[in-house]
């Protein structure tokens, strides 16, 4: 896709995504309540891309909105957003697992720290209170997520960081370049650093 397309989709999809959404989910910590948006707007027949699921999924993650437990350090980032139809009608109760490494780069693999599945609330908005994920060798930051409507087919993909993220001394823009899984289509938009938080958004269109 065009690099100009890519930007109109994500200018059109960021028109639609929270500033921060409260989901409650058993056990977890909600984000701080904000006003929703105007209606919400999505383009029509764009889904988002798959990606690789890559080695360290695990099923049966804990329900929750923050993977912010104790003993995570980090970066902090409240990701939101919407999850739509390919029709551009947000999806109540739309599943959604993330799974990334943390401040060190490193995936816990014993337990379920960074990991964590959610739904979306009745206007299809989704919350993750989390931290900005390290590098490792081979890959820029990334959170890898898999987003199902209920009874449809499972999306599995990664997001992605603009180039001027700064976080731990990594030079995103260079790791950016050198990830052969990076797809600037599901890159977050990312807001500005304000003291040790960054907000983004990101808005799935996925099949129901």
């Amino acid at each position: 896709m065009p690099e100009h397309d890519v930007s109109s989709r994500r200018a059109f999809l960021a028109t639609g995504a929270a500033a921060a959404v409260a989901l409650t989910a058993a056990g977890t910590t909600t984000a701080r309540s904000a006003p929703l948006p105007l209606t919400p707007t999505c383009v029509e027949d764009d889904d988002t891309p798959s990606n690789i699921e890559g080695p360290y999924f695990k099923r049966n993650s804990p329900q929750r909105t923050n993977l912010r437990t104790p003993g995570v350090t980090g970066v902090v980032l409240s990701l939101t957003g919407f999850v739509y139809t390919m029709k551009c009608a947000p999806i109540p109760n739309a599943l959604l697992d993330f799974w990334q490494a943390d401040d060190r780069g490193a995936y816990d693999n014993t337990t379920f720290k960074m990991r964590g599945h959610q739904f979306t609330n009745s206007s299809g908005a989704y919350v993750l209170e989390t931290i900005v994920p390290k590098d490792y060798p081979g890959r820029t930051p990334h959170i890898h997520v898999k987003v199902q409507a209920r009874g449809g087919p499972i999306l599995t993909t990664q997001l992605f960081f603009p180039d001027n993220l700064r976080a731990y001394g990594m030079n995103v823009a260079a790791l950016n370049r050198r990830d052969r899984y990076l797809d600037r289509e599901c890159e977050v938009e990312l807001g500005p650093l304000v003291g040790n938080r960054y907000t983004a958004k990101f808005d799935f269109v996925i099949e129901n």
